[in-house]
C-alpha cells in the first residue's frame, strides 16, 4: 500500500494542513519537541490500533495551553493506494472517543479500520526488544501474526483465558486437593490450545529468520551476522514438529511439572514462557551488543516484519521509523536513507548532517509543528 495524503486537523501541535509523501523514503527532520513523531503516530492510528506513545484518544487533539486541556475534537483524514485501488479513510476524536469513515462508509469505531491501513513501527522503546526478556520477544511475534491472522489473535486470546483458569484450579487445590482430579480437563484443552500457538509462532519465524538477516547484513555492510531462532519452552523431541507432536510433549511436560505448579500456584511451561533468541556472530544481542548493534538488530526484525507481512498477504505496509538513526553510524544511517527499496517508509530524525546523507525521496522540516516540504540536494 502506498499513502498519497495525509490531513491533520487540531491533531496533538501539528498546524492544519496536508502531507503528500513520496511512494519511497520520506524523511521528517526538525529540532526535538517540534512535532515529527506526532505525524508517524496520526499515520500510525489508521491502523486501528492505539497511539504507540500509550497516549489516551483525549490526549490526541491539540492542547490548549492556556486552559490546560485538551480540545474536544481532532481529525485526521488519508488518501491512500490499496488493494488495487484508491482509498479513503477518516478519523474524528471527539471527546475522547474515536470514530472512522471508510470509503464513504461510518464506523462507530477507530478500531473498525484493522486491516484496512498496516503499518510497521519503530520506535525507541522497540529497544527493549533485545534489552528486556521474553515477553518483549513474544509480543512482537504475537502482535505480528495478530496483524496476519485475526484467527491467531482469537485462539491466542483463548489460549490466556484457559491459562488464568488453570492457574486459578492449582491455587485452590493447594487447599482442596479433590479439584486435582479436574485438572486433566484443563490440560488437555490448554495442550491443544497452546501447540496451535506454538506451530504458528514456529512458521511464522522460520519466514522471519532468513528476511533479518539480510536486513542486518545490509545495514552492518557485512560487519557482523545475526541468527534469529524460536526457543518454546515446551521442546518437541523434533525441530519440525507437527501440531499432535506439540500437543504430546506440552502435555508430558504439564504433567512433570504439576508438584511444583500447584506449589507455586502457576503453570511453569508453555507458550506464555517462549524466547526469541537474538545472537550477534553467534553471542548473546541482549548481553554482548551494543547499542547501535542492538539498534541495528531490532531495526532489522521490524524490516523484516514488513517484508513478511508483504510476502503473507500480497501488498508491503508502510514502515515509520522514529527517532531510529541516533546510535547509527554513517554507513548504517546511509543504508536506511538510500537502501530501502520497493516499500514507503517515513523516518524522523533530528541531524542536519544525517538529512545530507538522503540522496532520493522526500523531505519534510518540521518546525513548531509546521511541517513544509524541502527539496533534496
Amino acid at each position: 500500500m502506498v499513502v498519497q495524503r495525509l490531513e491533520t486537523l487540531g491533531f496533538r501541535n501539528l498546524k492544519d494542513g496536508e502531507l503528500f509523501p513520496c511512494e519511497g523514503v520520506n524523511v521528517i527532520y526538525g529540532d526535538n519537541a517540534q512535532g515529527k513523531t506526532n505525524l508517524l503516530e496520526a499515520l500510525w492510528l489508521f491502523t486501528g490500533g492505539h497511539s504507540f506513545r500509550g497516549a489516551k484518544d483525549g490526549e490526541l487533539p491539540r492542547l490548549d495551553r492556556e486552559k490546560g486541556e485538551n480540545a474536544p475534537i481532532a481529525s485526521l483524514a488519508l488518501d491512500f493506494f490499496s488493494e488495487g485501488r484508491p482509498q479513503k479513510a477518516v478519523l474524528q476524536i471527539e471527546n475522547g472517543r474515536r470514530s472512522s469513515v471508510i470509503n464513504g462508509v461510518k464506523k462507530k469505531t477507530g478500531s473498525a479500520l484493522v486491516g484496512k491501513v498496516r503499518a510497521v513501527i519503530f520506535s525507541p522503546e522497540h529497544l527493549l526488544l533485545v534489552k528486556e526478556g521474553p515477553s518483549r520477544r513474544r509480543g512482537f511475534l504475537d502482535g505480528a501474526l495478530c496483524q496476519l491472522k485475526p484467527a491467531f489473535a482469537r485462539a491466542l486470546s483463548t489460549y490466556n483465558r484457559t491459562l488464568l483458569q488453570r492457574n486459578a484450579l492449582l491455587k485452590d487445590i493447594s487447599r482442596f486437593p479433590e479439584l486435582q482430579d479436574t485438572l486433566e480437563v484443563w490440560d488437555l484443552r490448554l495442550a491443544k490450545l497452546g501447540a496451535g500457538v506454538m506451530i504458528e509462532r514456529r512458521d511464522y519465524v522460520d519466514k522471519l529468520a532468513p528476511r533479518v538477516q539480510a536486513i542486518y547484513e545490509g545495514i552492518s555492510k557485512g560487519k557482523e551476522t545475526i541468527s534469529v531462532g524460536y526457543s518454546p519452552s515446551v521442546k518437541p523431541s523434533v525441530e519440525n514438529f507437527s501440531l499432535l507432536e506439540a500437543e504430546e510433549a506440552f502435555l508430558k511436560e504439564l504433567k512433570r511439572t504439576l508438584r511444583s505448579d500447584i506449589r507455586s500456584g502457576f503453570t511453569s511451561c508453555g507458550p506464555h514462557r517462549d524466547d526469541l533468541e537474538l545472537e550477534l556472530d553467534q553471542i548473546s544481542a541482549r548481553i554482548y551488543g551494543s547499542q547501535g548493534q542492538q539498534r541495528s538488530a531490532v531495526l532489522a526484525m521490524k524490516l523484516a516484519e514488513a517484508e513478511t507481512l508483504a510476502g503473507i498477504s500480497g501488498e508491503a505496509p508502510i514502515v515509520l521509523l522514529d527517532d531510529v538513526m541516533s546510535e547509527l553510524d554513517q554507513s548504517r544511517q546511509d543504508y536506511l536513507l538510500n537502501h530501502l527499496h520497493g516499500r514507503q517508509v517515513f523516518i524522523t530524525c533530528c541531524s542536519p548532517e544525517t538529512v545530507s546523507l538522503q540522496e532520493t525521496g522526500k523531505r519534510f522540516h518540521v518546525v513548531a509543528g509546521c511541517v513544509q516540504p524541502e527539496e533534496i540536494g
